[in-house]
């Protein structure tokens, strides 16, 4: 008799070279409220025991699902044959909302400071947030609950 398979995640969220403990502490809450995987891509700005990212995670850490991976290269060997992975980038000009996103989808965010560096960001399907009343960027954290959100929105129905 074969075991069932582990149902498929909502979605991923994968920080690549986060900086800041507070933003990866507030994604780790949006993740544990969507039932999304968190994936953080070293090297880290921070320490996993940092106080910020506790205090910004709060409870929710123990929800969540985190995966660390040593460099993009162990990350991508992980991924499943036809995985999609979605870079968010100011430099983008496809909207996140037209994705048509599904379930197990992985939604990529670079570093806060200088974002997704440019080979990695041109070898994958970029998008973007809209922001039309201008400036450089959102905040990782905000970005990737808006972005996060809309996906969840596009594969539930909510």
């Amino acid at each position: 008799m074969t075991e069932p398979a582990a149902p498929v995640p909502l979605l991923h969220v994968v920080l690549f070279e986060p900086e800041k403990a507070g933003n990866v502490g507030n994604i780790a809450r949006t993740c544990a409220v969507l039932g999304a995987q968190l994936h953080l891509i070293r090297p880290f700005g921070f320490h996993l025991s940092d106080r910020e990212l506790r205090r910004a995670g709060m409870d929710y850490l123990e929800g969540v699902t985190l995966h660390e991976y040593a460099n993009w290269t162990a990350f991508q060997r992980t991924l499943a044959p036809g995985a999609r992975v979605w870079a968010f980038s100011t430099h983008a000009t496809d909207l996140h909302t037209r994705a048509g996103f599904v379930r197990g989808d992985y939604l990529l965010f670079g570093p806060e400071s200088r974002g997704l560096p440019v080979w990695l960001r041109d070898a994958l399907p970029k998008l973007k947030l809209p922001q039309p009343g201008g400036g450089r960027s959102l905040n990782l954290s905000v970005a990737a609950g808006v972005a996060a959100f809309e996906a969840g929105r596009q594969i539930e129905g909510w």
